[in-house]
């Protein structure tokens, strides 16, 4: 599949340009994020089945608040040029998987941690207050995916031991053959939003937001965890076996959900 840009200097991005002004402007964040503990766990492939099923929970909640407000704003002139639901959207992809690990019934099973329905309602208000917003948060969950979501995947995979890919689809981008190209393709229609200087100020605020709410979740989980530590809930020890009535516990499920949903999210926002 070749993908198309409607501008002649794809390749060409400047200081100018909205992606490279929504690096600039969370570099810091980035960094902040960037040296979280939680992340550095994940990428030494320190998750449990537990932790994962969780994750997929908060994930599809944000995905599905993201992707129904970019669907209901297509055709706004700042989302339609960043708009390709076949090639990206989230959400069939994480419903196989939450099936696949909760069964049939998987929606009367998921929990949802309380900082992911904060992020959620962010996207759902701003898509019906100001769609144009909807840009950064778009383009740090897309592109991170696209990026850090494969390694991710392969994380996971050995850490979970699993023998097939079954409930890996949330990594999986069959309509993306080249995650290099087409990011450059997505870089390339978002640099062409036309902005006013106060518009593009405002989407530069939202993804300095979109950034600062995953650390906000961080600074929630610490609190939590200070609160559970005479507990022998949250031991590293991969060996540890954790009760039903300990998983489903709702403070369990709220530390857990949130630690491993920010460091996912943390390594997808740094393989821009």
């Amino acid at each position: 599949m070749e993908f198309k840009s409607s501008r002649r200097d794809d390749t060409k991005i400047t200081d100018s340009d909205l992606s490279e002004q929504i690096k600039a402007a969370t570099k810091d964040s980035h960094v902040r994020a960037e040296n979280t503990e939680l992340m550095l766990s994940y990428q030494k492939g320190q998750i449990t089945l537990p932790q994962y099923k969780l994750l997929l929970c908060s994930l599809y909640e944000v995905y599905r608040a993201l992707e129904d407000e970019l669907d209901r704003s297509a055709s706004h002139p700042s989302v339609a040029p960043i708009y390709f639901p076949q090639e990206l959207a989230r959400v069939e992809a994480l419903e196989t998987d939450l099936e696949h690990f909760f069964g049939p019934h998987w929606r009367k099973r998921i929990t949802v941690p309380a900082a992911t329905q904060r992020y959620a309602q962010r996207l759902r208000e701003i898509g019906k207050q100001n769609p144009r917003l909807l840009v950064a948060h778009a383009y740090t969950r897309y592109l991170g995916d696209l990026s850090g979501g494969q390694v991710l995947g392969r994380i996971t995979q050995k850490s979970l031991s699993l023998s097939s890919n079954e409930g890996l689809s949330f990594f999986s981008f069959p309509g993306v053959p080249s995650p290099n190209r087409f990011k450059q393709l997505y870089r390339s229609r978002m640099n062409s939003i036309d902005l006013t200087a106060e518009e593009r100020k405002e989407l530069l605020d939202e993804a300095v937001r979109a950034f600062e709410a995953n650390i906000e979740m961080f600074d929630d989980l610490q609190k939590i965890l200070s609160l559970t530590a005479s507990t022998d809930v949250l031991k590293e020890d991969e060996t540890t076996v954790v009760s039903q009535k300990t998983l489903y516990h709702p403070v369990f499920q709220f530390t857990v959900g949130v630690c491993v949903a920010l460091a996912t999210v943390g390594m997808g926002m740094y393989a821009f």
